[in-house]
């Protein structure tokens, strides 16, 4: 990638960057954002920022599950297996840069909450948490609201498939 300052996402929605390539997969290893100080070297990888965005979501009240669809179901079942758990990476895409982050969340919200309240809250704390635990600056964080969960919805559903039977 040249060094226009611009990178393209993998949506094709372009972002500002810092100047430099965009710490990619492709080199074997995982992508990794690198800070350089006069002191040394930091890399940051990939997924650490994708942990770290998966946590600052689910602090917010209103969030119910993170993840679309299928995914959000087989993290639902890894939850209910001894010794699993749902990924807390799930529902969380990054592109990490050598100074800048983009985020993209997957996120569940709860019934009767305000959906911009709740996604303006994550975003806030989205950017916070990291750009405090490694100093990236954040040029994006995008929400999708994938579905809404209503309270004794899935308990119906399962009574339901259980009279089938």
């Amino acid at each position: 990638m040249a060094d226009s300052g611009t990178a393209t996402r993998n949506d094709n929605r372009p972002r500002t960057a810092a100047p430099g390539p965009m710490a990619t997969a492709d080199g074997g290893g995982p992508a990794r954002a690198e800070l350089s100080t006069e002191s040394g070297k930091t890399r940051i990888a990939e997924g650490v920022v994708a942990k770290i965005a998966g946590f600052a979501a689910r602090e917010i009240p209103g969030v119910h599950s993170m993840g679309a669809g299928l995914a959000r179901r087989v993290g639902q079942l890894r939850g209910l297996v001894p010794g699993g758990s749902e990924t807390i990476r799930q529902g969380v895409s990054v592109e990490v840069g050598e100074r800048e982050a983009a985020v993209d969340l997957d996120i569940v919200t709860f019934y009767g909450q305000s959906i911009v309240d709740v996604s303006e809250a994550v975003r806030r704390n989205v950017v916070d948490r990291v750009q405090a635990m490694t100093g990236l600056r954040v040029v994006e964080v995008n929400i999708n609201i994938d579905d809404v969960f209503v309270e004794g919805d899935q308990d119906g559903d399962d009574r339901q498939q259980q009279r089938a039977r």
